[in-house]
């Protein structure tokens, strides 16, 4: 008996082809999304544009897909016997309909959805209506039901198409009894080829470099915020985010009250003509104060060298630094929206939140779009790593140059200069970025977030033993970034862009501490804050006084061009505000809580009370909790003000209320 043969009867390729009939229904609900929500695209969206939009959509369908479909694409490749087992195909064939079935109806539910909202359901949706009433609910929904019955329709047919196009595995699907062992033996490869290409596309990418892809890489390929509802979808949207905590606005005081004590609001009063200088922040991976001779010689001594030659030179003769500045945050992307749009980290890294979508503004947006300035981003790792584009682009830098721009540089020798891991050397990326600028508009913003000193810690070869070791690999890398700052410096110094900019330096975040003193929960946000201009003397000095923190960089190169339009920030304009009104505010991840600095003590914060407060100016190691002895005055203005901070934090976070509305 001739024995029937089809592709289908193969396993993987049937179930390649119940994959493939899945990302054909997401395309459909993304069509049908944008026809429904054609208002908010008309005029502008291109058909080419749009295309590239339902193509990177694909990339994040491909998560939620391999997310839903986990159960059915195991029982498609472990090694089992369908023809003794009639009953897995049925199970298989309900699984695979009813997972897919409600990930379409959750696109389609946001086809009506999003106009209410702006952007794509997230898993905020469950604590949003966690306290209606059932009853309330039902009719709700039915209501919608009815009003979109061609949705209801269209949710019944793609169901019905799940169902009648499952791939079924036929009896003859197992070989005959002599062909057995080979057909196990292709499963189990199978099998084992699956699950790493699962995890890397589930991750949206394969290499060390790739963060997991989450919502806020959907900016990376938008022109506009409200682009991210065509390239997400409603089931990666919930997946990305349920174990993300929301953002929950505490009812501190009245809105009155809190804008009384502290606002992001601000309104330039400067009369100052505006000053066109082009604007460049350098963020230092890893560079902590503990690592800088110039900030550590009252601590470890007058003779202490430190790991950075170059910029303790620049501190001691030409800029302005500060003695307490801190970071916002512990990691790189947490570090990005500090420092580039005065945006602190509370609870949840913003680049993991639903916020990730919200508008927002920064250096980039306020001098690109209303000044007229050039502005780009710079990371030598591969294009999308970290998160960097994405956020990048939705905080207005018009331009990106990463691992591919500088592969495509014929004056640079492309991946011969890549470090084996992260991305391309300091010292040539550094080249690069100065070389770049030469060639760009003036005035411009631009802002390189550097690579080298970051894990594994090494140094290239052709500099081994050249610089000193310390007591941490990292340390060796710091010598060596400060190296390529300096090279950096003596290029740029010799382009005619130079003497027109204002330099901004510091670091993402801190990284292996030793000394007691940068150990405490103060010590752990201690980071470089440098401004330098090479043609304002003025711009000079130490401050052994004020509290900076990262989010008052863009407002305070803001204010020092005379910036003259409204804008939201909350940091605080450093050469313009009272040095006795510096503070800082940063999340402690290990207690859950918040730290807040301000004139001489350190207050730390559960959310609902004060637990703990030092003298941080002189007990360096938090070695005596004053919390009971301190002026009770003090005590109650810190808390306040800190918590109208937190307050307004929240609200415009949930309200999508960070920049001016126009």
């Amino acid at each position: 008996m001739k024995r029937h043969f089809s592709f289908s009867n193969i396993p993987i390729v049937a179930l390649l082809w119940d994959l493939l009939v899945v990302y054909c229904a997401y395309t459909l609900c993304r069509a049908v999304f944008l026809m429904l929500n054609w208002s908010l695209f008309a005029g502008y969206l291109t058909f080419g544009h749009g295309l590239e939009l339902f193509g990177a959509g694909l990339l994040f369908d491909t998560p939620a897909i391999l997310y839903t479909n986990a159960v059915i694409i195991l029982m498609f490749l472990l090694p089992l016997n369908w023809k003794e087992c009639p009953v897995f195909y049925r199970v298989a064939r309900w699984i695979y309909t009813i997972v897919n079935s409600i990930a379409v109806y959750m696109n389609l539910m946001d086809c009506v959805y999003f106009p209410f909202t702006g952007k794509r359901t997230t898993a905020s949706v469950f604590a949003e209506f966690s306290n209606e009433e059932t009853g309330e609910m039902l009719k709700i929904f039915g209501g919608q039901f009815l009003s979109h019955w061609y949705l209801v329709l269209l949710a019944a047919l793609v169901t019905w198409l799940f169902w009648k196009s499952f791939r079924p595995i036929p009896k003859t699907v197992m070989p005959r009894r002599g062909s057995k062992s080979r057909y196990y033996v292709k499963q189990v490869l199978s099998l084992l080829v699956a699950i790493p290409l699962c995890i890397g596309a589930i991750r949206g990418g394969f290499t060390k470099a790739t963060r997991p892809i989450t919502i806020s890489n959907a900016n990376q390929y938008v022109d506009r915020p409200v682009e991210t509802g065509i390239v997400l979808n409603t089931p990666f949207s919930i997946f990305r985010t349920l174990k993300k905590t929301p953002f929950v606005v505490p009812d501190y005081m009245s809105d009155e009250e809190a804008n009384a004590l502290y606002t992001p609001l601000h309104t330039p009063a400067d009369s100052a003509a505006f000053t066109p200088r082009n604007v460049v922040v350098l963020i230092l991976e890893s560079f902590s104060k503990q690592h800088f001779g110039f900030y550590n010689r009252t601590l470890r001594g007058g003779t202490y060298k430190g790991f950075t030659p170059f910029l303790d030179s620049l501190l001691t003769s030409s800029a302005m630094t500060y003695r307490y500045s801190y970071a916002n945050g512990r990691k790189s992307i947490e570090g990005m929206p500090s420092v580039l749009s005065s945006l602190p980290n509370f609870v949840e890294p913003l680049f993991l939140t639903p916020a990730s979508l919200n508008s927002m503004s920064g250096l980039a947006r306020e001098l690109g779009e209303n000044k007229g300035y050039t502005t780009a981003f710079f990371h030598g790792a591969q294009n999308g790593s970290m998160g960097f584009h994405a956020f990048a682009r939705a905080t207005g830098f018009q331009h990106y140059y990463g691992r591919d721009e500088y592969n495509a540089d014929p004056n640079f020798n492309g991946d011969a200069d890549f470090d084996g891991t992260w991305a391309i050397w300091d010292e040539e990326f550094f080249q690069f970025f100065a070389e770049q600028m030469g060639q760009m508009k003036e005035p411009f913003m631009t802002a390189l977030f550097s690579a080298s000193s970051h894990d594994p810690f090494v140094v290239p070869e052709k500099y081994q033993g050249r610089f000193p070791q310390g007591e941490r690999p990292l340390q060796q890398c710091i010598a060596y970034t400060d190296y390529a700052l300096k090279r950096f410096f003596e290029t740029a110094s010799k382009q005619p862009w130079f003497k027109n900019t204002l330099f901004v330096i510091t670091a993402d975040h801190v990284s292996q501490q030793i000394d007691p003193f940068y150990c405490t929960s103060l010590g752990n946000y201690s980071v470089p804050i440098i401004f330098y201009a090479p043609s304002d003397q003025s711009l000079h000095g130490y401050d052994e006084e004020r509290v900076v923190e990262q989010i008052d960089i863009m407002p305070t190169v803001l204010g020092y061009l005379h910036y003259d339009l409204p804008y939201v920030a909350f940091g605080l304009d450093l050469f313009n505000t009272p040095s006795n009104e510096g503070l800082a505010l940063h999340w402690l991840p290990e207690s859950s809580g918040y730290e807040y600095v301000w004139g001489d003590y350190a207050l730390q914060f559960d959310g609902k009370d004060v637990t703990a407060a030092y003298e941080f100016r002189t007990d360096s190691t938090f070695s005596h909790n004053v919390l009971n002895t301190m002026p009770r005055a003090t005590r109650e203005h810190m808390e306040r003000r800190m918590k109208s901070i937190i307050q307004q934090y929240m609200q415009r976070m949930t309200t999508d209320n960070l920049v001016i509305k126009k």
